[in-house]
């Protein structure tokens, strides 16, 4: 997994008694185009965004090992093995998911802050939905829960820390819980930090994980409920997953930066 510094630096030069010396550091060059390379080392990542904009995010893939997620795929469909992920753009600049096991025809969708994108792409198929799964409470990824579920009697899962505040959820799941999108095991990691009940849904099996606003493409979230440590510890159990580990988020940030 590759790309977490910006997340890193944010985040650890809110903790206390971090210095320099302590803090992460880059490790290995990044796989990135050779006529931007010298940018992005010569510059700090918080004003050499511009310069990526010229290359497709998937070419993204390693701006050095620590706090660095795999490939951000958050601008394009994938499919890995048996699992069809689709992004579908909501509102200003979320990102929904639509999962399609293609072996069961199960369907679930991940984050859906409004229903008319959702139920559109669905159509397009011909497709049911089985599960939405919520990384967190804010209405700008749970907006369309209630719609969805109420056509299609879809299941709500998130996370037990928000069962009071994601509306419609039927299932809770904490911290090292795994459950079943039908062949596939996914493990629900917590991830405080923007918000105290944030979870981060990993597909092992596809080595794919649904980061939320936990992570983005160069930052992470605002911390709205939780605390810099909280954040940083977060994004640590990310940075342990595999290095090929495909990273889904909940915003397209990047264009406007």
């Amino acid at each position: 997994m590759r790309m977490l510094s910006k997340a890193c630096s944010i985040v650890a030069s809110s903790l206390p008694r971090c210095s320099s010396s302590t803090a992460p550091t880059m490790r290995g060059q990044p796989s990135l185009l050779p006529s931007v390379r010298k940018q992005w080392l010569g510059k700090p990542l918080l004003y050499g965004i511009g310069s990526l904009l010229i290359m497709p995010l998937r070419t993204l893939h390693g701006v050095g090992r620590v706090f660095g997620a795999g490939r951000f795929l958050c601008n394009m469909t994938s499919v890995s093995s048996s699992l069809q992920i689709e992004l579908v753009p909501c509102l200003r600049d979320n990102y929904a998911y639509i999962l399609h096991d293609v072996d069961t025809g199960t369907v679930g969708v991940v984050d859906p802050s409004e229903a008319m994108p959702i139920i559109d792409a669905l159509e397009k198929r011909n497709q049911n939905l089985t599960y939405i799964l919520n990384t967190h409470h804010h209405y700008d990824h749970t907006g369309g829960n209630l719609e969805l579920k109420a056509k299609y009697g879809a299941k709500v899962i998130g996370s037990e820390r928000d069962r009071d505040r994601i509306p419609g959820i039927d299932i809770t799941l904490k911290e090292g819980d795994t459950w079943m999108f039908a062949g596939h095991q996914v493990l629900v990691l917590e991830t405080p930090g923007h918000t105290s009940g944030h979870v981060c849904y990993y597909f092992a099996g596809s080595g794919v994980i649904f980061t939320g606003d936990t992570l983005f493409n160069l930052s992470c979230g605002k911390l709205f409920e939780g605390t810099p440590q909280q954040m940083y510890s977060s994004l640590q159990k990310i940075i342990a997953l595999p290095d090929e580990t495909k990273v889904y988020c909940g915003h397209e940030y990047t264009l406007a930066k």
